[in-house]
């Protein structure tokens, strides 16, 4: 009986390792940068650095932003500005819902903290290898955007 309980408990503890490793897989890049004093001021430009070696597989692009119920607006303006290995720059200007209009936030999160991922670009490929830079400017009317704990790039292989 005790032989059966430890191969049991051996076999389930082996499948949830397994299913924990093969969860970032797929994961390319992953980063984010903490705001001084929870402040996204304009000045401070978040830039992320993303060595790129596939240029087959079609990836994900999404931004990930955590907040405080502080945070004065229901949405945010982003400029993001992207420069290729061949120095070729592309630049978006993008607006997130960030809260419904009753102020309910989207996303997850526990007392104070909001996290929501917000997606940028779907099955995107990466034409050059070498080191993308994504350089992200909050694009809102004021310089110090308070309640903003940090913000984050994250980028996965497209599953087949």
């Amino acid at each position: 009986m005790i032989k059966g309980i430890h191969r049991f408990s051996f076999i389930l503890i082996l499948t949830f390792l397994l299913l924990f490793l093969s969860c970032g897989r797929n994961t390319v890049y992953t980063d984010s940068r903490v705001m001084d004093g929870e402040t996204w001021k304009l000045m401070n430009i978040p830039t992320f650095m993303v060595s790129i070696t596939d240029t087959l597989t079609s990836n994900n692009v999404t931004f990930n932003i955590r907040s405080s119920s502080s945070y004065p607006f229901r949405n945010i303006f982003l400029f993001v500005t992207t420069t290729s290995p061949d120095g070729s720059k592309l630049t978006d200007t993008l607006q997130y819902n960030l809260a419904d209009e009753k102020g309910n936030w989207y996303g997850r999160g526990v007392g104070d903290i909001h996290e929501l991922s917000l997606p940028y670009k779907s099955n995107v490929y990466f034409p050059l290898k070498g080191a993308y830079e994504f350089k992200i400017q909050h694009g809102m009317r004021v310089e110090d955007l308070k309640g903003v704990y940090d913000f984050g790039v994250k980028i996965t292989k497209v599953r087949k």
